[in-house]
């Protein structure tokens, strides 16, 4: 593994863990075992340094939402197979890390909000529409309102003054918002799905 990947795999391991306003240049250095001036000849600054790791995760996520559009059996089963992979991702993810990447490095932050509101918006849709056609969703929900109000949604358990971080995990909350928002938008038929993939999914975190 060359120095520029494993600085970004390494920031991107502290940023998660410890969220980036916590971990300094120096952090990184002496967790690679490097001088800062090494680190330097890669990134100027930390600013730089967090929008390369960013681009990562968000390349990452956006190949990862197209496999689950393409793996999904139905609408239903594709939000399931998202949500493993968010389950995985927010396991290791301290909840300050989108605060700290909005109010300390706006830049990064906005290429997050271009993605939210640009590839996943498109995503949400076409999943919504997805379901309408295949009858796992009611035939009058509004696309384009739920799929902007599932966006926001999506963020809200980083916010700590609504879900302080001490008292729940952001995998929960994120459970707790997915399926209410299924339960809510699913015909019978849908319903269904939903109650069997989620048995699918306890007897697999019970083995």
């Amino acid at each position: 593994m060359e120095n520029k990947e494993r600085i970004l795999v390494k920031s991107n391991e502290l940023f998660n863990r410890y969220g980036i306003r916590s971990v300094s240049m120096d952090d990184i250095a002496a967790q690679l075992g490097m001088s800062k001036k090494t680190l330097y000849q890669y990134y100027t600054d930390k600013d730089e340094l967090v929008n390369a790791v960013f681009d990562i995760v968000l390349h990452n996520n956006k190949c990862q939402c197209l496999e689950c559009v393409k793996k999904g059996d139905n609408a239903i089963h594709e939000v399931f197979l998202s949500f493993d992979r968010v389950e995985e991702m927010l396991a290791s993810m301290n909840p300050s890390v989108l605060f700290d990447m909005q109010k300390y490095h706006p830049s990064a932050y906005k290429k997050f909000d271009e993605f939210r509101n640009g590839f996943l918006y498109k995503i949400i849709k076409a999943n919504l529409e997805r379901g309408i056609n295949e009858e796992l969703y009611r035939e009058n929900i509004d696309t384009d309102v739920l799929s902007r109000y599932r966006l926001h949604s999506i963020v809200l358990s980083f916010n700590s003054d609504v879900f302080p971080s001490n008292k729940t995990s952001l995998v929960y909350i994120e459970q707790q918002l997915m399926e209410v928002f299924l339960w809510g938008i699913a015909t019978s038929k849908g319903q269904k799905l939903i109650q069997k993939y989620k048995s699918q999914r306890t007897k697999k975190s019970e083995r």
